[in-house]
């Protein structure tokens, strides 16, 4: 693709990146299975999680991947998804793809990570019968993550940089994002119950995944890491030799939060758990695509102050539409040079990952 072609793949909002999606899919004649959620949308369009199955339902090989978890994250996945679209068929025998767009539509829509529940989805999928994860380091700062005013006062930053200093920075990235369930308003919040993107994206694996025998997903994610660098963070419990066959599909490259070898840290409900409670049948192989873009103080001030407009407000419209454009350009850099580099490795992993399962069906044949 030449970069007109390339740039033409992102979106300037939810409702334009849908309408191309659904578009690229109808142009292959491919059924979309749309999940609407009963919420209207910034500009009042319909927002939806919209699936779409391009292969045989009756694959043993299935490619699941997904945009959105992270609603202000989706264009960069829905951007790829679109594209792979339009490459056609995957070409491999007994496989299928799986695309589920905008798993979050309305973090999409509104320009937030987190759901309509204010809930940061990547932290929802933990078992809600049992005690939730604790994060009492997140509780020490989260009054001054969310000050009572805009922008922070001198007092506030020079506490928040003294328990940084305090800690070291993988500790405060920790401390902040790890998840919480303690603060409702607050940020990373992990919910009191399985949010309606939670619950949406199950019905959808039952749907479509539970007939597999193996899996390969690439879950899609940007605001970690060198700007328009796409790291290869290993997303699987690994068992059965799953990091060494990750490493075989997407090379050595592949880092792991386990290990500490990744730009991101653990987190206690990621979107991969339904993946094994819903498929226990299939053996998995899942990458989560991390997209850097801007250094990571500037991604945490950028999230803290959209979580302290959605808590507190505005009477300032400057200010509110501000935050929330910074919150956007945080994690979506709207540059050629930027999208070149989101495409070109995004297109890169999906082939990778569509070698790769077809390379374990003929080893285990």
């Amino acid at each position: 693709m030449n970069i007109s072609e390339i740039r033409s793949l992102f979106s300037r909002s939810y409702a334009e990146a849908r309408d191309k999606f659904l578009r690229a899919a109808a142009h292959r004649h491919l059924a979309v299975d749309s999940f609407e959620l009963p919420i209207g949308g910034a500009d009042g369009e319909t927002l939806a999680t919209d699936v779409v199955l391009d292969g045989p339902a009756d694959a043993r090989n299935l490619l699941v991947v997904i945009s959105g978890v992270h609603g202000v994250e989706g264009y960069c996945g829905s951007a790829i998804q679109t594209g792979l679209l339009g490459l056609g068929a995957a070409h491999a025998a007994h496989t299928a793809v799986l695309h589920v767009h905008a798993v979050n539509p309305y973090g999409f829509s509104y320009s937030r990570r987190a759901t309509q529940e204010n809930v940061d989805l990547n932290r929802n999928f933990v078992d809600f019968s049992a005690p939730l994860p604790v994060n009492a380091p997140y509780a020490e700062i989260h009054d001054l993550l969310l000050p009572a005013i805009w922008p922070p006062t001198d007092a506030n930053k020079a506490m928040l940089d003294d328990y940084r200093q305090q800690v070291g920075p993988r500790s405060f990235q920790r401390a902040v994002s790890l998840g919480q369930y303690a603060f409702p308003d607050g940020m990373h919040f992990g919910g009191q119950a399985p949010a309606w993107s939670n619950v949406t994206f199950r019905r959808i694996l039952r749907r479509y995944a539970v007939q597999c025998r193996q899996i390969g997903s690439i879950d899609i994610h940007t605001g970690l890491g060198p700007y328009g660098a796409g790291e290869r963070i290993f997303a699987c419990v690994d068992t059965g030799g799953a990091l060494d066959r990750a490493r075989r599909w997407w090379g050595n490259q592949v880092t792991s939060v386990d290990t500490g070898s990744s730009t991101s840290i653990p987190m206690t409900g990621p979107i991969q758990y339904a993946l094994y409670e819903e498929c226990p049948q299939a053996v998995q192989t899942n990458v989560c695509l991390e997209f850097g873009t801007y250094p990571t103080r500037q991604v945490i001030d950028a999230m803290r102050a959209e979580h302290w407009l959605h808590c507190h407000g505005s009477s300032d419209a400057r200010q509110a539409a501000s935050i929330r454009q910074s919150l956007k350009d945080a994690f979506y850099p709207q540059a050629d040079d930027w999208q070149r580099d989101i495409w070109e490795q995004g297109r890169e992993l999906f082939l990778q990952t569509v070698h790769g399962l077809a390379d374990s069906t003929a080893g285990a044949a």
